[in-house]
């Protein structure tokens, strides 16, 4: 992998004002590599790059935004199993996942550029034509988070770039390689200034929501980095896309096909070891299936092969860092203190690395931490319900509303269900599964603004209505 990683301002290749960081393989915790720490003066001159790239790229014809991003497609697939090598070591997943990671980004890329923008006809009278035309916003700038840390740089960039925008991209201080990687990629195919990155573990975040040439901040992150995020972009009113925590509950209705199911929740759940803002995190089963159900999921557990994502066979890798590691450990000693059943798991695996093995947890329910908290790892807190309507009360009982699902062979009566739960996007009989052409936000402490689809695209512009008299 390569060691002498930089900085890209204004299509240069820079070193870090302030020296250099570690990235760690939260597998064997060793140093996968030393990535540059950028000052806020750096930040700076890349904001002002982005600024002055933006006054041209803003006139780009839309078929050449479009090429432009098919080409940049071509460049990640070209770069597929180098970059699927550097989010193993540095975010720790199996090859199998990081792989699938690199094959959305394209994906995703290349669903963007077809996207259109369109002129919306208010009036076409005999006197007057009003048109509604959609204006790029100017420097936009993406922080993005360690658990997906291509695929979400990729949901922030492409828009932005298809929209005529220019980008300052802050990837997570213990996942920057990837997006470093994904920066040059872009840098191929755009001109100088419109694709920035700058990398470091404090402060730049702070100053890039608080900078008064930005105009504005997608984030997808945690709930109190989002309501500062908030604060600071009063400064100049940014727009705002925040895509924040998540709790997101699962409803199993008592006419569920478990056997066919189970397989799915446990996927769901523990997809990237748990670490998905819309994972399926608190599952609400009726008494006759909870303790079928509850045997299923760990049968499903206990078959997973543990260990560092670039061994052959591995399907489960470590948790991504200390802090979220010592977070799951708590959580589940918490519930264990509290009576929780462990079925399975529940202690931190001998050795090297932050792993955890998929953990089930029983006997738990509203008001205990490992329910009412979001965990954000390799554990499933499974909670027995009586009567339907309690279960939704209970799974709207919370700050926050990204996800939900509802699981049932009665797809009416689940239809019904999953329109009461306060929640951004309800699946049925799934969860977890975002696609590109189907707006994905939360509600509540989750956040606002959508990504992806039309309604995603347009958050990158900013309406002008045109009134003609003629």
């Amino acid at each position: 992998m390569q060691t002498d990683h930089k900085l890209i301002i204004n299509g240069d290749s820079v070193t870090g004002d302030q020296g250099t960081f570690d990235v760690i393989n939260p597998a064997t915790l060793d140093v996968v590599a030393a990535c540059p720490y950028a000052s806020i003066a750096q930040l700076d001159v890349a904001v002002a790059a982005a600024e002055q790239a933006f006054k041209s790229w803003q006139h780009t014809p839309d078929a050449e935004l479009k090429q432009a991003l098919h080409r940049i497609a071509d460049r990640i697939e070209a770069n597929a199993d180098a970059l699927a090598s550097i989010i193993v070591q540095e975010q720790g997943k199996p090859m199998f996942l990081a792989q699938m990671e690199v094959g959305g980004a394209v994906a995703w890329t290349r669903y963007t550029a077809e996207l259109d923008i369109p002129v919306e006809v208010l009036e076409d009278s005999e006197h007057k034509r009003i048109e509604l035309h959609r204006k790029p916003l100017g420097v936009v700038g993406s922080i993005t988070p360690w658990n997906w840390p291509l695929m979400i740089a990729v949901w922030h960039i492409m828009p932005a770039l298809r929209t005529g925008n220019t980008v300052v991209a802050k990837p997570s201080g213990l996942t920057p390689l990837n997006t470093l990687m994904l920066a040059e990629i872009i840098n191929a195919e755009v001109p100088a200034g419109v694709m920035n990155v700058v990398t470091g573990e404090q402060g730049i975040g702070s100053a890039m929501t608080g900078h008064n040439t930005i105009r504005k901040i997608v984030f997808t992150g945690s709930t109190p980095t989002g309501q500062t995020i908030m604060r600071s972009a009063a400064s100049n009113l940014k727009r705002l896309t925040l895509e924040l925590g998540g709790n997101d509950a699962g409803i199993i209705l008592p006419d569920a096909d478990i056997d066919n199911i189970a397989e799915t929740i446990f996927q769901t759940a523990f997809i990237n070891m748990g670490q998905t803002c819309a994972a399926l995190k608190r599952l609400y089963v009726h008494d006759s299936q909870y303790d079928a159900l509850c045997q299923k999921l760990v049968a499903i557990a206990q078959a997973q092969t543990v260990g560092n994502g670039m061994d052959e066979g591995v399907t489960f890798g470590p948790v991504q860092n200390k802090a979220q590691f010592d977070l799951v450990c708590d959580l589940v000693d918490d519930a264990r203190a509290n009576g929780g059943r462990i079925l399975c798991g529940g202690e931190p695996l001998k050795g090297k690395g932050y792993f955890y093995p998929p953990t089930i947890v029983a006997d738990v329910t509203d008001g205990q931490r490992i329910v009412d908290e979001e965990q954000f790892g390799p554990v499933l807190p499974v909670i027995r319900y009586h009567e339907i309507d309690d279960a939704i009360a209970r799974a709207n009982a919370c700050d926050v509303g990204l996800g939900g699902s509802v699981w049932s062979a009665d797809i009416e009566q689940a239809q019904k269900i999953a329109l009461q739960l306060e929640c951004g996007t309800v699946w049925i009989n799934g969860h977890a599964e975002v696609l590109p052409h189907a707006p994905f936000g939360g509600c509540k402490m989750s956040g606002f603004g959508v990504e992806f689809g039309q309604e995603g695209l347009l958050e990158y512009t900013v309406p002008q209505t045109l009134n003609i008299n003629r």
